[in-house]
């Protein structure tokens, strides 16, 4: 088991071996969540982004075209 502990402004130390591991570097993002009793620290990296793409899937219309479409629709007036 490997220990962290919190500072007096609340800020978490996150064990070397733990950060090598999951790839949390300086300035990493982390999201908290509230996990039953407990907390689940996610580290937001460029790995867990690429996981991720694609996972609400495609079968709206692309967001991109709609507000370039507003875009037009705007220019126009």
């Amino acid at each position: 088991m490997d220990v962290g502990y919190v500072t007096t402004k609340g800020q978490l130390v996150i064990p070397s071996k733990l950060r090598r591991k999951f790839g949390i570097k300086p300035g990493t993002r982390v999201n908290f969540f509230e996990d039953g009793d407990g907390i689940k620290i996610v580290p937001v990296t460029s790995e867990t982004i690429k996981a991720n793409i694609g996972f609400l899937g495609n079968d709206g219309p692309s967001l991109l075209k709609a507000l370039m479409e507003e875009k037009k629709t705007e220019r126009e007036l």
